[in-house]
């Protein structure tokens, strides 16, 4: 796990690990969520980035929200 710190202009620089996994380029847009006190950076990707993620998913057998127990 790698360690930031936050600037007094409230910048944080990734860890070279980190930006090189995730294949992070200079001025990606990065979306910042905030659930239960984490934060999460999520790279914004093209949506063709996302071509064929449920290929094979049947919806045989999923049920309405209000019918689950």
């Amino acid at each position: 796990m790698e360690t930031v710190t936050l600037s007094s202009k409230f910048q944080l620089v990734l860890p070279r690990g980190a930006r090189e996994r995730l294949r992070l380029r200079p001025g990606m847009r990065i979306t910042v969520l905030d659930k239960g006190g984490v934060i999460f950076l999520v790279p914004e990707r093209p949506l063709r980035t996302y071509r064929g993620i449920a290929r094979g998913v049947s919806a045989k057998g999923l049920r309405e929200k209000k019918d689950r127990l």
